[in-house]
């Protein structure tokens, strides 16, 4: 699904240039779930913003589904986000205007379902994430575990092959987060790549692999020898 070669990510300002990526090569394949861990820094979230086309390398090759991507238009690579990929981020990103069903709706309308299929998708995921209930409820007026959950619902509505998780349970207590990490095990088992960003070592034992990161570079990758669900 995914392959990187020699992927590098600079920042520049008028007066310090910082690698923030450092020559990454990486592979991905469908159906995986992979932890991405390293201090504060070290370019996790670097790099997935570019795994996710929100952002584009600096230099070296990044492949998706065997296209090449780095040198995309903001248009293209839009294109291949919205069809493709759910982000799930740590501050969950809803929209405080929006009901529940609103923002989980919201990528249903960007691609153009009908209004029939989007009441099916939607009310689908909500039921799916125990959510339901507070359909008609803004975010402000929910927990952190039950925007949480909407996150993941407006993440998976489309169906997208690959989930994109920033510190997923960052702000969430034990019992939340332990709750997030079981929805994202069975998106998993449902087929869903995932790629998580986590600074936590109990989190990443729920991956198949993990990829540690430090200055931009992966310094090392450790297979796990069994899935925790």
């Amino acid at each position: 699904m995914i392959k990187t070669k020699d992927l590098t990510k600079i920042y520049t300002t008028e007066e310090v240039e910082t690698t923030a990526l450092n020559n990454i090569n990486l592979e991905v394949k469908e159906g995986e779930y992979v932890a991405i861990m390293g201090p504060s820094g070290c370019g996790k979230s670097t790099l997935l913003n570019v795994l996710g086309m929100i952002d584009q390398p600096s230099n070296g090759d990044y492949f998706f589904f065997d296209e090449e991507v780095s040198r995309y238009s903001e248009r293209q690579r839009a294109n291949l986000r919205k069809n493709n990929i759910g982000f799930i981020f740590q501050s969950f990103n809803l929209i405080d205007e929006l009901t529940v069903y609103e923002n989980v709706e919201l990528p249903l309308l960007y691609l153009g379902y009908s209004a029939a299929e989007r009441k099916k998708r939607v009310s689908e995921c909500l039921e799916q994430m125990e959510i339901m209930a507070r359909k008609n409820h803004f975010p402000q007026q929910l927990s952190g575990g039950q925007q949480q959950r909407v996150a993941v619902a407006r993440a998976v509505v489309a169906h997208p092959k690959l989930i994109l998780a920033d510190e997923p349970t960052g702000n969430l207590d034990s019992a939340h987060g332990e709750e997030v990490m079981k929805m994202l095990g069975e998106l998993h088992e449902q087929g869903t790549t995932i790629i998580m960003v986590t600074h936590s070592p109990a989190y990443a034992e729920y991956s198949h692999r993990i990829i540690h990161l430090f200055d931009g570079h992966v310094v090392s990758e450790n297979i796990q020898k069994g899935f925790k669900i």
